[in-house]
């Protein structure tokens, strides 16, 4: 038993884990979008005949299974960008079906279906906070990511700014005297790394880099705090606006059991309520939905004031609920034709945390300092 114990070994996360993990968050993203959007304009064809009907969640087993294989079969390292598309797109074709396998009707297009499928994405989204954390420092996990490294050298693909990174960490392995077998391996690749034999590859930067670099210069030539935060304002205060007008439309049908009546009608024959029950989540959506709307307009009043701490705290508040709660709801009655304003509101907090990052951290820093220095 001691001996299975002692083979039990502690995780460590990949290099460039953080990375995979985002191609797939987006792949997955994209594919369930793409095939809602495809099936909805080529009016939901079949593809097998008569008798037997292949779906797409057969095509996503397939690539998952792909994803799953490619790390087992191969050693590159250019397996993982691949594996991590083809598991993002395979789990995207697979969880779009996830309505035929909750009813008993096998029913595509179940309310419930694009909730489940939004909240699973709402996981994957904190997995991969999580994974963005800075990874353990330790001698062992730190030579993990340096072996990792190497493999560039032996595709004779090593820059010399990666053999800059590889030569810093090694160091630190070497420093350490925790694990003296570790140090005296770090050391010894450090010599290698140092020697004339080894071959440097021409810096040559990727897609990736060269898209950051045009996205920098865009940066520094047309976003300026004014500009941004007049996006940020109208962003906030367009959402919210609209859905305090919902939720003043339904306070007003409800003070009226005439008009309270015409409105059930009237979402009973569009399809988005089927049941007392039904008007029942559907007015606790409407009433959510328009108390962070409140707060939204409130965060963009703030910010116009230039109350710019209290109001990029409130938006903050206000676009979490609505991506983690809120929307739940919307994808319940709305469907697949609410990711247009889930991506609006994320691309809006992306905003938020640009705005503080950028505008409102030096402020606050200089202003703790000058605290001290005044105490």
């Amino acid at each position: 038993m001691n001996h299975i114990v002692s083979r039990v070994r502690k995780p460590v996360r990949r290099e460039g884990a953080e990375r995979y993990l985002l191609f797939t968050l987006l792949s997955f993203a994209a594919s369930v979008a793409l095939t809602r959007l495809f099936l909805e304009l080529a009016d939901y064809p079949q593809l097998g005949g008569d008798e037997l009907h292949i779906a797409h969640v057969l095509w996503g087993g397939l690539l998952l299974f792909a994803a799953a294989l490619l790390p087992l079969i191969f050693a590159n390292r250019w397996v993982y960008v691949t594996g991590s598309l083809l598991a993002g797109v395979g789990v995207g074709l697979f969880i779009d079906e996830v309505g035929k396998f909750i009813t008993q009707t096998n029913d595509y297009f179940h309310p419930a279906a694009a909730p489940i499928v939004y909240a699973l994405f709402l996981l994957t989204v904190l997995v991969y906070l999580q994974v963005r954390r800075p990874p353990a420092r330790d001698a062992r996990d730190e030579l993990y990511r340096a072996l990792d490294g190497l493999q560039e050298v032996l595709d004779r693909d090593l820059e010399r700014s990666e053999r800059l990174a590889l030569e810093f960490r090694l160091q630190r392995i070497a420093e350490q005297e925790e694990h003296p077998d570790l140090a005296h391996l770090a050391k010894e690749l450090l010599d290698f790394l140092s020697s004339d034999a080894l071959h440097l590859a021409q810096e040559v930067p990727s897609l990736l880099e060269r898209l950051l670099e045009r996205l920098r210069t865009f940066e520094g030539r047309w976003v300026t705090e004014r500009r941004l935060k007049a996006v940020l304002v109208g962003g906030l205060a367009a959402l919210g606006i609209l859905a305090v007008i919902d939720l003043c439309r339904l306070l007003l049908a409800a003070s009226d059991p005439a008009n309270l009546q015409r409105m059930i009608a009237e979402l009973v024959a569009m399809g988005r309520v089927a049941s007392s029950s039904g008007m029942f989540w559907f007015a606790a959506r409407v009433a959510l939905e328009g108390s962070v709307g409140l707060l939204l307009v409130v965060a963009a009043g703030l910010l116009i004031a230039n109350r710019d701490a209290r109001g990029v705290a409130a938006a903050y508040v206000g676009l979490l609920l609505s991506l983690a709660a809120v929307n739940l709801l919307i994808f319940y009655f709305e469907q697949f034709s609410t990711i247009l304003s889930a991506v609006v509101q994320f691309t809006l907090l992306l905003g938020i945390f640009y705005y503080r990052r950028r505008y409102l951290t030096p402020q606050i820093f200089l202003g703790s300092e000058i605290v001290k220095r005044g105490g």
